[in-house]
């Protein structure tokens, strides 16, 4: 006898079920403290599924879904309106801190050690660039560390495919059977994901939780609590603007286990999957959500946009320098804009966007490991905010190409 389960349940019994097992986590972290880092192994196990999946499934889903566009003029609409979206959204965030950083100053009664300089490797931006959008073999398009180059191949695959007619039917046809395929192996990823997220949690409460405490805690407090805004105000914001009282409602049942799996894993990358089935049951078309989440993986940070600009507010603090003037200001807009939008597609685009601030304030090499200490406290949140923005992008970028009864049509 199948049970029915009541609509409350129906919608939400899975994110329950992972919020508890978060909640579990954090108590064994508080518990166990440092030693909880033996629960990391089996938060590895679920991370390595995702990442194990990852490739196959972003190069299936974008070159379906662009194989499947009788238009090809359409890929180049959701193009440009996913662009638009991505500025828009990153400036907004960045903006956002900005007021943050004015009104809660984060480096007063800060004492970090310098240190004795560091060994920064000079990047070229023309060598990254082309590390970026391509490789040398096609066997190194079977990695995540070159998301944009596989993102390209399988356009281009896609486009192929569409160009080629009827031959290439047959082999479109593989290419949605694909993508199906690797979806249903995700859900079948996410049966382990209470588990994974809670030995996670216990992890990172355990051996980070005492950092949050240290030097850095102003910083923590005005980042964490503006992200967590952020999270619930900008997005529903956002839902709204993209399908109105039912965008948010949709929004809103269908994000939590996305959320949770970014917060915990702190890669946007193994967010994917649960984030192109979070469109999906949204109501997303597929051609939109399976371009702009993999592509926004990569290109579109507005967790990273706030922390950007915390960095460049708290480092000011440390070397006395007052963070004021329309020029100061302006500039790190355009640097937080660049960190989350731009330089976040390259290979090692946290280090180079690390970097830009240095080199941008003409600050000392020593400053280096300050603003990387501060990407990695707010890693967890900046990542959820990376991540959940890509999935209400996809919904903004629906409302553009499809009218205010987008969500009507599916």
């Amino acid at each position: 006898m199948k049970i029915k389960l009541p609509p409350f349940l129906k919608s939400y019994g899975f994110s329950i079920i992972l919020i508890i097992s978060i909640i579990i986590g954090s108590f064994l972290g508080i518990i166990y403290k440092k030693d909880a880092i033996v629960f990391k192994p089996f938060g590895d196990i679920f991370l390595n599924l995702l990442f194990t999946v990852i490739v196959p499934l972003v190069f299936f889903s974008i070159s379906s879904a662009v194989a499947s566009m009788t238009n090809i003029r359409r890929l180049g609409k959701i193009m440009g309106a996913m662009i638009f979206v991505f500025v828009i959204t990153g400036l907004i965030a960045s903006m956002v801190m900005i007021i943050g950083v004015i009104l809660y100053p984060p480096a007063i009664g800060a004492h970090v050690n310098l240190g004795n300089g560091v060994n920064v490797e000079h990047l070229k931006a023309s060598e990254q660039i082309v590390k970026a959008f391509t490789v040398s073999d096609f066997a190194d398009l079977l990695s995540k560390k070159n998301m944009l180059a596989l993102i390209i191949f399988a356009i281009l695959t896609g486009l192929a495919t569409s160009a080629v007619g009827e031959r290439g039917k047959s082999f479109a046809n593989f290419l949605t059977s694909g993508s199906d395929v690797m979806m249903k192996l995700i859900s079948f990823i996410m049966y382990y994901a209470p588990i994974g997220l809670c030995a996670y949690f216990a992890y990172l409460v355990g051996v980070f939780g005492p950092e949050l405490l240290g030097s850095y805690a102003r910083a923590m407090v005005l980042y964490y609590p503006t992200a967590i805004l952020y999270f619930f105000i900008a997005f529903t914001i956002y839902a709204f603007i993209a399908a109105g009282n039912e965008g948010v409602r949709r929004f809103w049942r269908n994000i939590i286990p996305p959320s949770l799996i970014a917060l915990a894993t702190g890669s946007s990358m193994a967010t994917i999957p649960a984030n192109l089935e979070a469109a999906d049951k949204t109501g997303v078309p597929r051609d939109i959500s399976e371009v702009v989440i993999p592509i926004g993986a990569t290109i579109h940070m507005e967790g990273s946009c706030l922390a950007a600009v915390l960095k460049i507010a708290f480092i000011f603090g440390i070397f006395n320098m007052p963070f004021s003037g329309a020029e100061t200001i302006l500039t790190a807009l355009g640097i937080a804009l660049l960190t989350g939008v731009v330089v976040s597609g390259i290979p090692g685009g946290g280090t180079i966007g690390e970097l830009l601030i240095i080199s941008f304030y003409g600050l000392p090499l020593e400053s280096f490991p300050i603003i990387t200490m501060i990407g990695t406290l707010v890693d967890a949140p900046a990542t959820m905010l990376n991540a959940i923005g890509d999935n209400v992008s996809s919904m903004i970028v629906a409302r553009m190409l499809g009218g205010k009864d987008w969500m009507k049509e599916v």
